[in-house]
């Protein structure tokens, strides 16, 4: 007696196998249910990459909607509830191959504790990072920060000082260094004399001065303030906490 199985007939004299007619059926099955299961499939990767690739392109158009973004990012950070990490980096590397378009520049310390992207759960192409020992704004920093206000339409930019800075400790202390490091104290001198001997004190105060300083001896950064399409502030992150806070 013949009998037909899942995977064909048990019989070889079954006129199935001459005819083609398993083959025929089993084909067309895998067929439709590879459409379905693709069909499935599409949909959830739909579900799943349309916000991810929405994320990756949006951008506020206004300057606090871009500082509300980055304080939501550092606030997720702080509660380790990271999203970056569930961008699809394929999709980012491939929008911003050709073009950048990030929603903020923060001017940020050299210091490896400092990731920026990371402190603000953010990815490739969201934001426009400069960083330097002491967070200062030297002349090739403003320019810099020029073309991401004025090529690349940043609407934020945030002067970014930390907790237990060691360009800021050093200046405090007029340690003599090797090389080029005491360079680094004429710039920091004037957050030192408002400071004193308090290195929180005297880093956010850095913060600050550098922020203003921004505004004041760049034509860009100013014209883009007074037309106010550009925010600029000075903020302080707390090592411990990973909590970033703006310094008023």
């Amino acid at each position: 007696m013949t009998t037909h199985e899942p995977g064909g007939c048990t019989s070889v004299e079954c006129s199935c196998h001459a005819s083609g007619a398993h083959l025929g059926r089993w084909s067309r099955r895998r067929v439709l249910g590879g459409i379905a299961a693709g069909a499935l499939a599409g949909a959830a990767t739909g579900a799943l990459l349309s916000p991810l690739t929405a994320r990756a392109e949006e951008g506020p158009v206004t300057p606090q909607a871009a500082l509300d973004r980055l304080m939501a990012g550092n606030a997720r950070f702080v509660d380790r509830k990271l999203t970056f990490l569930d961008e699809d980096l394929a999709i980012l590397r491939q929008n911003t191959v050709a073009k950048q378009k990030p929603f903020a520049s923060v001017l940020s310390c050299a210091d490896s504790r400092v990731p920026v992207e990371l402190m603000f759960d953010q990815s490739i192409g969201h934001v426009f990072v400069n960083r330097v020992a002491g967070n200062i704004a030297t002349t090739e920093i403003i320019a810099s920060i020029e073309y991401g206000v004025a090529v690349l339409g940043t609407p934020l930019v945030m002067v970014l000082g930390h907790a237990g800075c060691g360009a800021i400790e050093a200046a405090m202390a007029a340690k003599v260094a090797p090389g080029q490091i005491t360079a680094l104290y004429r710039s920091l001198r004037p957050a030192v004399n408002e400071g004193g001997n308090d290195v929180e004190k005297t880093v956010k105060a850095n913060a600050r001065i550098q922020a203003k300083l921004l505004g004041e001896s760049s034509v860009v950064v100013s014209a883009a303030l007074a037309g106010g399409s550009l925010k600029v502030v000075a903020a302080y992150y707390d090592l411990a906490s990973g909590k970033v806070s703006l310094v008023g």
